[in-house]
């Protein structure tokens, strides 16, 4: 229980790779401010089974990211209810595919609000109450796509990109105050996002699943499996862990090799 005592902020955690997140943090004692969208019942349903499997705090807050003010508002609320905030998880984020002269306008500005802006306004919140602790972790999620770009997601890959160099000025501001700040870059994760993008390619192609999820991945990984939810949560724990007290500034893939090519 390396995180007893602790208290993790997770956007985007109501599924898929955040939900992940959630669960390796809490089975390592963290308390959890959960952060995302669904149904209130199936939340709360969430929130009290990781908070009996972990025996562990665990609350929740549907705070809209691409507000400014309601993301200082969540990590305020964080620390009001929870005592604290040593670890942020910036995970929330949205996508949209087209071509750059068919991309609307307003798809761009909430990609950017969501994917980029929100972990800006997070970090500038809950630095200051980890520098007067001497201890803090940021993990930003970022993306493959935070590293090197493919066709129709330039806010996507805009924002990714952003997010990796955002994460670099964080952790140099704050290289001797005891805050750690790293992003992960997944390759291809199965969450209902991608999901989408592969029940789409389907009915494109009049094709089958299995036979679109080879393609997929073969596009751009050596590798033709997903990573896990699981397996990021697992980095995310390991980033928070002495080990890791040196490890700050780094954009670190889990990608199937995909950067290796």
């Amino acid at each position: 229980m390396m995180l007893r005592g602790k208290v993790a902020l997770v956007t985007g955690s109501t599924s898929g790779i955040g939900l992940g997140v959630a669960r390796a943090l809490a089975a390592e004692g963290a308390d959890i401010m959960l952060n995302g969208l669904g149904e209130i019942d199936q939340i709360e349903k969430l929130r009290e089974g990781l908070s009996k499997e972990f025996s562990v705090k665990v609350e929740y807050d549907g705070a809209d990211l691409s507000k400014p003010e309601q993301v200082a508002a969540l990590v305020a609320k964080t620390r009001n209810v929870l005592g604290s905030l040593d670890i942020l998880v910036n995970n929330a984020g949205i996508q949209y595919v087209a071509p750059i002269e068919e991309f609307p306008d307003e798809r761009w500005d909430a990609i950017l609000a969501l994917n980029l802006s929100a972990v800006f306004h997070a970090m500038k919140a809950a630095i200051p109450g980890m520098k007067s602790k001497k201890w803090g972790r940021i993990i930003n999620i970022a993306s493959a796509h935070g590293l090197v770009a493919s066709p129709y997601k330039v806010a996507y890959v805009a924002a990714k990109h952003g997010v990796v160099g955002a994460t670099k000025v964080a952790a140099l501001e704050l290289a001797n105050d005891g805050v750690t700040v790293n992003a992960i870059c997944p390759g291809w994760v199965l969450t209902a996002l991608v999901q989408r993008q592969l029940d789409d390619r389907v009915d494109e192609a009049s094709s089958t699943l299995e036979i679109e999820t080879e393609k997929l991945l073969r596009e751009k990984q050596p590798m033709l499996k997903f990573t896990s939810p699981e397996s990021v949560g697992s980095m995310t724990v390991f980033l928070c862990s002495e080990a890791a007290e040196t490890i700050t500034g780094s954009a670190i893939s889990i990608d199937g090799g995909w950067l290796a090519q």
